[in-house]
């Protein structure tokens, strides 16, 4: 009788531990089950941001943290340029993801072109793009408000993983928004395909934009140089704009094409200055 109630009970142990195991891997998806695996990961990510970091010096010249997303807003890797997770903002950590979300969000490619609609080389949209077009009387007013950060994706622990391989967040949807400088769309070299995004913050907006730019530009995920977008400069489409004049009426100054951002603290000319996109 003890015997039998004995092996019952291993049964449905066993039973458990294999529903949870099932449960848990619903819960986390291995990067073959989405488009990670063909996107850097930490290492490839940290060695591109330690670049960047080093080689822009704008702003507050802050340490940094980056998110690649792949195009379906999956987390594939956050990484931190300092040298431990409390040398940057934490709070950039998940503010880079935002960005990188948005970015892929809002950004296009040619497979958007079909039955006489959408863009034929695509359409590359910066976080900086987004800034005017979502402030009260912009024709993306509320924009901000319309895709929450998942603050169960962005908060899991354990924090002593935040930045490395083993980020909580990465095999995740992070969701979010973010409309100041700092997040890009990462285009591949096949036919100029959006394969996702890079978000970094950590500083001004405009130095996260223009460490952002280099992050894509050492990644060799800027291939885009027939891609359409906002910045007027061909070579640079999804370059962040200013254009900003002050409003006469008060409130909030008044971008001339409709996408410019703010100026921000020790903003240099290198911006026209960034690397071209490649073919």
């Amino acid at each position: 009788m003890i015997r039998e109630y004995m092996k019952k009970a291993a049964t449905i142990a066993v039973a458990l531990t294999c529903s949870a195991a099932g449960t848990m891997a619903q819960a986390q998806p291995s990067f073959g089950q989405n488009g990670c695996g063909s996107l850097p990961g930490n290492a490839a990510l940290k060695t591109a941001l330690d670049m960047a970091v080093s080689t822009e010096a704008s702003g507050l010249n802050n340490q940094m943290w980056a998110t690649i997303v792949d195009r379906d807003g999956v987390v594939c890797a956050v990484a931190f340029s300092g040298i431990n997770r409390g040398a940057q903002w934490p709070g950039s950590r998940v503010i880079s993801a935002q960005k990188a979300n948005t970015a892929n969000s809002f950004s296009l490619d040619a497979s958007s072109n079909s039955g006489g609609s959408g863009q034929p080389h695509g359409l590359a949209l910066s976080t900086a793009n987004l800034y005017s077009a979502v402030q009260p009387g912009g024709s993306l007013f509320g924009l901000q408000e319309s895709n929450p950060v998942d603050t169960g994706v962005a908060y899991r622990g354990p924090s002593s993983n935040y930045g490395t391989a083993f980020d909580p967040m990465a095999g995740q949807k992070i969701g979010g928004v973010n409309v100041f400088g700092g997040g890009l769309a990462l285009y591949a070299t096949t036919a100029e395909t959006l394969v996702g995004a890079v978000g970094v913050s950590g500083d001004t907006s405009c130095a996260d934009h223009n460490i952002s730019w280099r992050v894509r530009n050492n990644l060799g995920l800027d291939h885009m140089a027939n891609t359409s977008g906002v910045s007027g400069d061909a070579t640079r489409p999804d370059n962040i704009v200013f254009d900003i004049a002050p409003n006469i009426n008060g409130g909030t100054g008044i971008s001339a094409g409709g996408f410019g951002h703010p100026m921000c603290l020790n903003t240099t000319n290198n911006y026209k200055t960034l690397p071209v996109v490649s073919k």
